[in-house]
């Protein structure tokens, strides 16, 4: 439910994107708001954390850290985190919005749950923490608060990453999780695991089943204490006949010696499927001791399949009410007597649909419970006979109408004793006659009840073969189901075990394998949209592989598998191919080169040559060879160019005549010029005067040698 409340933030825009329209929830750490994306057009839910949490820097940068890690993680059960900032003084999360509420609100309303009803709320919550064990996270917070439960029945679990965000931070590691739910390694300051999850919703599914927790305390310190010493009771001790198999699943999660619990969550979820599977429906169904009482005047919560598990629908079997003699036999009602259009919960039905009469569901989105505080006055319709059967009934009662008919109430004259005596001799007999053939329909006739054998997982024919031996007649109808195989048979309307008459029919659930979905498209966006993408499709994150690409730009989704279009069903991985850019390419170095084979050594590489159009005179560099380049050295991408600069040779100077002029005079002037000087002193060069000199009087390439002889 929205909260609405005088907040500052309600009616702002956070950091120019996000409009806040209304308050959600208050919590220890963030204040949750409803916000519309302004640039997406879509509601989110804004988690602004509280100013002492949003002014550390060392959390925030761990906030932001784990906020990437959750988003990359994408899964049907697992709310989705979209986006992490900071606006000024204001740090937030934002997540998807799950419209509906909370498994705390179901539990604050209902107390303890039937184990069916426990079971399938716990079994997404399961998945979904399996998930993301395997893909390397920790929700280290697992309470029924942060388990969200949409208006369309989607189970999701929210607040990854905050958590260990959280409890790495030494200033606010304290305000963290619930202690009720916290595990003793935890307690301890010791590492957490997929285990410390484990023992958590170990705890929420015993306070599930008996409506309170285990550990209780009048501070913290106190549960967290027993958490640590001491050992989780069987869920059986507050609920009478709970079945073996649910205690023992619940103090496997719950053992204090992490050694001792599932692995993970996945491991769990196989142990938590295998038993629903195998309890009977008076072992789900049972009702804890304080809804006993409730039970007599309201409706039973029966699960549907597991498509929707927390839409409920009416008793499989309410008691019958009492009917006219011969109009209707006594018969046990089964959930083939309700339709499914009519009642929530059973796949195909229309949701949120009362029986006839039946009080109005609560208003509460997302989870239909029966109103309990009102009087309703609903009672079950009248069984469904068969045509035939029917048919047959209506004789009999209207025999007994017109022999009621013909037996006269007054006397008109006192008449033959003798006489009157032979007709109630007939009529006893008539009556006789009746009366054993309505014992004989009833009782051993197609009228007798019987229970309806067990047909999941086997052939329509063998299923058909055991119903024809018991004396029901049965129909077929297809269901879509994720784990009995094509062709075989899911289960009976009326349920295995249900007792019926024998001319009631009996439908068989045939499995048309598992519902599939085509997948979308996610080429040529983002791998944020592609993300986004599979989460509305409640499809999974495969692998994603990343690889160069001369005409996608980095980021670009380049290929998905499996392709788009492919039917799946919810939960498959897709893997994704995003695009690196265009591959670098290491620029070649042709300096010295002549100019030809310098273009031919970048084209060669895949680079685009450009000749600059002046040259430049080097004495180093002859004539038609590179001078230069640029870039010089490093990469570029496929195409990009360089520039070659091509030398002119070296330039040529006069060389003037130094001859009878000092020795250090001319080499000073030679070297002004450009010159090497080699000296040639004769005698000694005692005079330091310069007798001759080669070359003398003409052009000559800079940086030559001119030799001067010193006498």
């Amino acid at each position: 439910m929205q909260e609405h409340v005088s907040d500052p933030v309600v009616g702002t825009l956070v950091d120019n994107r996000y409009a806040v329209t209304s308050r959600l929830a208050r919590g220890g750490m963030s204040t949750v708001y409803l916000a519309v994306d302004q640039r997406l057009d879509r509601e989110v839910a804004l988690k602004v954390l509280h100013p002492h949490l949003a002014a550390d820097e060392n959390f925030l940068g761990r906030l932001g850290r784990e906020a990437k890690a959750a988003a990359r993680l994408s899964h049907p059960h697992v709310v989705g985190v979209l986006d992490q900032g900071n606006d000024g003084n204001t740090a937030y999360l934002v997540m998807e919005y799950i419209k509906g509420h909370t498994l705390r609100d179901v539990l604050r309303d209902r107390g303890a749950l039937p184990p069916r009803l426990a079971l399938a709320l716990i079994d997404p919550v399961v998945e979904g923490l399996g998930a993301a064990h395997a893909a390397g996270f920790i929700h280290r917070d697992v309470k029924p608060e942060n388990v969200l439960i949409a208006d369309d029945g989607r189970i999701k679990i929210g607040d990854f990453g905050l958590a260990r965000a959280v409890t790495s931070s030494t200033s606010t590691g304290a305000l963290i999780g619930t202690v009720a739910y916290i595990s003793p390694e935890l307690v301890l300051g010791r590492p957490a695991d997929p285990r410390s999850d484990v023992y958590s919703v170990g705890i929420m599914l015993y306070e599930m089943l008996t409506g309170r927790q285990p550990f209780e305390g009048e501070v913290p310190i106190q549960v967290a204490y027993q958490h640590v010493n001491g050992t989780v009771g069987a869920p059986s001790d507050l609920v009478p006949r709970l079945a073996g198999e649910v205690d023992e699943l619940v103090q496997w999660c719950t053992a204090n010696d992490p050694e001792n619990r599932p692995v993970d969550g996945n491991a769990l979820l196989q142990e938590l499927r295998h038993i629903r599977t195998n309890l009977s429906d008076a072992e789900l169904d049972l009702q804890p001791p304080a809804a006993a009482a409730a039970a007599a005047q309201h409706q039973t919560e029966i699960l549907g399949r597991a498509s929707n598990p927390t839409t409920l629908m009416p008793p499989a079997r309410p008691a019958a009410p009492a009917y006219p003699p011969g109009q209707y036999p006594e018969a046990q009602y089964s959930k083939a007597q309700y339709s499914k259009a009519q009642y929530p919960g059973v796949r195909g039905g229309a949701a949120g649909a009362a029986p006839p009469g039946q009080a109005a569901y609560h208003q509460r989105p997302g989870l239909a419970l029966p109103d309990d505080d009102a009087d309703s006055g609903w009672s079950p319709p009248p069984p469904r006979l068969g045509k035939r059967a029917q048919r047959k009934a209506d004789r009999e009662s209207e025999k007994l109408r017109a022999v009621a008919a013909a037996t006269p109430v007054h006397t008109l004259r006192a008449g033959n004793p003798r006489r009157r005596g032979l007709i109630w001799v007939v009529v006893l007999i008539l009556a006789a006659l009746l009366a054993t053939g309505a014992g004989w329909f009833f009782g051993m006739g197609p009228g007798a009840a019987a229970a309806v054998p067990a047909v999941a997982n086997k052939t329509v024919a063998q299923a058909q073969q055991l119903l024809n031996g018991v004396g029901f007649h049965s129909t077929t109808s297809d269901v879509f189901d994720d784990d009995v195989p094509t062709g075989l048979v899911v289960g009976s309307e009326p349920a295995a075990g249900t007792e019926i008459r024998k001319f009631q029919p009996v439908s068989l659930l045939v499995s048309k394998g598992p519902q599939l979905f085509p997948l979308p498209e996610l080429t040529g966006g983002s791998l944020d949209e592609a993300k986004r993408a599979l989460n509305a499709a409640e499809m999974a994150l495969g692998t994603v592989t990343e690889k160069f690409d001369d005409t996608a730009a980095a980021g670009t989704v380049l290929s998905q598998d499996p392709p788009a279009g492919t039917p799946a069903r919810h939960g498959t991985p897709v893997g994704i191919g995003v695009s690196k850019g265009p591959q670098p390419i290491p620029v070649p170095s042709v300096v010295g080169k002549a100019e030809d084979d310098a273009v031919a050594a970048v084209e060669a590489a895949g680079l685009t040559a450009e000749v600059a159009p002046d040259q430049v005179f080097d004495r180093n560099v002859p004539e038609g060879a590179v001078v230069s380049q640029s870039p010089a050295n490093g990469t570029l991408a496929k195409g990009g160019t360089v520039t070659l600069t091509i030398s002119k040779g070296p330039r040529m100077v006069a060389v003037p005549s130094f001859i009878g002029k000092q020795a250090s005079e001319a080499r000073k002037a030679l070297e002004a010029l450009g010159f090497q000087v080699r000296v040639n002193n004769i005698l000694g060069g005692f005079f330091g005067t310069v007798r001759d000199q080669s070359p003398v009087n003409r052009e000559v390439p800079e940086g030559s040698v001119v030799t001067i002889t010193v006498v």
